[in-house]
């Protein structure tokens, strides 16, 4: 029974353990200290009175909170959602909680973000790309609080980094159409401005094509954000009256969208136009075809986010290897296929 009215406390997991407060203290701050046994007894007290570590006010006397920030571009569709589960999941093995922050894309956002998780206390940032402004970085380690970047690689990144080689994953899927015999072939891709993955991706599709003497006409090169309804909407237009032959998509999202759009219009996928995409995202093998396109390892780059924020935040020291690369695979499906001859005038 708790000894005083309210919460259980510290107080309380104490006397019910027959332990000191600076035992029960050291379980949950520094439980390596703390005897196997004496340290199962006090956590058995806690789960018994239901009680529930104030990790703020502990924060006041050490420089950790408990709590780990990530910041997205988005959690409106399926490109980030495998990463933040798995993030999620690895930081409860080490009893961390996760803060999430999403900024549409809208870079200048994330100056308010940092200020207000700096405000918690925060751990570490997780923040996803190299396209930062230099307020919130500045912000983060003035205060020396760890950063990683995650979702791409550059192997010259001044800031540690989990992800993959963007550019790669494009040219992958690229390079398969250009082997099936594709050379009008069009891009949907979303301004990359404020996007370092698009641009990587970009860059990477442009280099195979060029590697193979294929030139990209501007009106085969179209703008769309990462949005099925809007890549639907896209490509009934386009496709309605000259269509390419094949159409990389700068992600699955996109692609599906344009899928729809295919069906929508009477063109057969792959007969009439090969359609591939990035990111294996959920669905893409359900998608009537199933859609061709490069495996990102949103599962792998969350877990090894979570441990690398988690250790440098104990350690104080940057990870090793300080920029990991998280290779991407190519899956073919059924989207696409050898182009087929078409009559003068269709």
């Amino acid at each position: 029974m708790s000894t005083r009215k309210g919460p259980p406390g510290i107080v309380d997991v104490a006397a019910r353990a027959g332990v000191s407060i600076a035992t029960v203290s050291r379980v949950f701050a520094k439980p390596g200290m703390v005897r196997a046994d004496t340290r199962a007894r006090v956590e058995a007290a806690a789960r018994e009175l239901g009680y529930i570590r104030d990790r703020v006010a502990g924060a006041m006397h050490t420089r950790f909170s408990g709590t780990v920030g990530l910041i997205v571009p988005t959690i409106d569709n399926a490109i980030f959602a495998e990463m933040i589960e798995a993030f999620a999941g690895q930081l409860r093995g080490h009893d961390r909680t996760m803060l999430i922050a999403a900024h549409g894309y809208d870079l200048s956002l994330e100056t308010g973000i940092v200020r207000s998780l700096l405000e918690r206390r925060i751990d570490g940032v997780v923040l996803v790309g190299f396209a930062h402004e230099a307020v919130p970085l500045t912000m983060l380690a003035r205060r020396n609080v760890p950063v990683i970047a995650i979702w791409n690689y550059d192997p010259a990144s001044p800031i540690p980094c989990i992800g993959a080689d963007n550019g790669r994953a494009t040219r992958l899927v690229t390079e398969h159409l250009l082997g099936l015999g594709h050379r009008d072939i069009a891009m949907i891709f979303p301004e990359a401005e404020a996007n370092d993955r698009a641009r990587d991706r970009i860059d990477g599709a442009l280099g195979a094509m060029a590697a193979a003497g294929v030139t990209l006409p501007a009106h085969r090169r179209l703008a769309c954000p990462y949005d099925m309804g809007a890549a639907k909407a896209l490509a009934l237009r386009f496709l309605a009256d000259d269509p390419p032959t094949a159409i990389v998509c700068g992600n699955d999202v996109i692609a599906h969208g344009v899928i729809f759009a295919c069906t929508a219009l009477g063109l057969r996928v792959p007969r009439d136009v090969s359609v591939v995409g990035i990111g294996d995202l959920r669905g893409s093998a359900e998608v009537e075809p199933g859609l061709t396109t490069v495996r990102l390892p949103a599962r792998r780059i969350g877990r090894l986010a979570a441990d690398a924020i988690v250790a440098m935040g104990d350690s104080g020291e940057p990870p090793d290897p300080f920029r990991q690369s998280v290779d991407v695979s190519f899956v073919e499906r059924a989207s696409t296929a050898a182009p087929r001859e078409r009559a003068v005038g269709t």
